[in-house]
């Protein structure tokens, strides 16, 4: 029977979505410690979840305004703590849960990126993934160095090449080719260590890879893209899929598009699963699950959702008046997220204001939550999953840790009653427990 994939979303700082998630009087404040990791991947391993893993930003949110006083101030996002060395406290904390850590394409070298996170993959026994993005705002180009953020097809025409420099590292040494063999004096076989060399437009790289291959053979590959363009590029690169569908049809669409996207590119779309955000809200009855809802929706502040929206779309809202229209010239510079971009001007139907923008995308807010007790959120995520509109779940929560310990006190259980859900993981590794393949093998 067709099991769902459960993955845990968390953030440095938060380690949710929500900005006001540190205001919830039950959050721990502790997100410098690796206690707060640990304790996370330890409530997910309970759960059974297959992965955790850290999105991640290389600024703050702070071109709202252009003074990072207010986002400072009010604690939207504003810690961002190295999520690779996140990963590894949660993994040394751990012993089967999936850990995966975010990597800019457009800002880090791919040498470097296929070292690290090969590294970890060895690490944590062959349980790391690699969420490739490509970045979204000039504050990060600020950060690093540049002037403004490349242009966005562009920044995917350079992942593509990064994609085929970090897999030729990560392929370039065989299965068996270290031996370490101290009678013969064979350390390793030097024709299963393979050299590489490839020069694109936008970057090269040539030589000896340093690092052989880890128990899963190498990391996991993650993608969220949701433009046109980023569709593309997780059809061809990603191994697992994390999106945000609006809807029950539109999901249903999209997901068959994308299986089909996946299966053009001579891949097994069976072997590609595609996981949608979800907010549950749960408790043991739907009343207190709604008193839950209460306290979080009375957190959010107005900068929260204006900053974020800033910071996702790489435009300062805080140069428009919250009912004043966008002209066609704004709309069109908006160099970030596309897809939040056209999702708002798809559902407004002309060109959207501020207001417009908070309210379709519920920036900062938990969108179209499922608040209510455990059999209500297992129907909600039941009906999607069985109706063909997603293969598991990316889990957002409110307040850490006790969202995911609700979720797995409450849902978890009724899932695997209903046979939906498995019961255990299924091998040491993060391939085997998402049903994915050694690469090579």
């Amino acid at each position: 029977m067709r099991q769902m994939v459960m993955v845990g979303f968390l953030q440095a700082q938060n380690c949710t979505t929500l900005a006001s998630a540190w205001r919830h009087p039950d959050a721990r404040s502790d997100f410098t410690s690796p206690a707060y990791y640990q304790r996370i991947g330890q409530v997910l391993e309970e759960g059974k979840f297959q992965l955790a893993f850290f999105d991640d930003r290389l600024a703050m949110p702070d071109i709202y305004g252009g003074n990072p006083a207010e986002v400072v101030a009010n604690g939207v996002r504003v810690v961002k703590i190295d999520p690779v060395a996140t990963m590894m406290a949660m993994g040394f904390g751990t012993s089967r849960l999936g850990i995966g850590s975010t990597a800019s394409t457009t800002y880090y070298e791919p040498f470097d990126v296929a070292r690290r996170f090969q590294t970890v993959d060895h690490m944590l026994g062959g349980r790391a993934a690699w969420n490739v993005v490509t970045s979204v705002n000039d504050g990060e180009a600020h950060n690093m160095g540049r002037e403004v953020h490349m242009e966005h097809d562009a920044r995917y025409d350079r992942a593509d090449e990064f994609m085929e420099i970090v897999l030729s590292c990560w392929n370039s040494w065989e299965d068996d080719a270290l031996v370490v063999d101290k009678q013969s004096g064979l350390f390793a076989h030097p024709e299963k260590v393979h050299q590489r060399k490839f020069e694109g437009k936008y970057l090269r790289s040539s030589g000896t890879f340093t690092v052989p291959r880890s128990p899963q053979g190498h990391p996991v590959v993650i993608q969220a893209g949701a433009s046109a363009r980023g569709k593309v590029f997780s059809a061809r690169w990603a191994e697992t899929v994390f999106v945000a569908y609006p809807d029950l049809e539109e999901g249903k669409r999209e997901y068959r598009a994308f299986k089909e996207a996946i299966a053009a590119h001579g891949r097994d779309p069976g072997k590609v699963p595609v996981n949608t955000i979800a907010y549950p809200v749960v408790a043991e009855t739907r009343a207190e699950a709604e008193d839950k809802m209460a306290v979080i929706d009375s957190l959010y502040k107005e900068v929260d959702g204006l900053s974020l929206l800033s910071e996702a779309l790489n435009f300062d809202f805080k140069t428009k008046g919250m009912d004043e229209a966008f002209t066609s010239e704004e709309l069109e510079g908006m160099s970030g997220m596309q897809a939040m971009r056209n999702r708002v001007m798809q559902k407004t139907g002309r060109n959207p204001t501020v207001r417009d923008f908070l309210e379709v995308t519920r920036r900062g807010r938990p969108r179209e939550a499922i608040v209510g007790s455990g059999k209500d959120v297992a129907d909600r995520l039941e009906k999607w999953f069985v109706e063909g509109a997603c293969d598991g779940f990316v889990i957002a929560g409110t307040h850490m840790p006790g969202s995911f310990e609700d979720f797995v006190r409450f849902v978890v259980p009724e899932l695997q009653r209903r046979g939906l859900y498995w019961k255990d993981y299924k091998g040491a590794t993060l391939r085997e427990n998402l049903g994915l393949s050694k690469p090579g093998a």
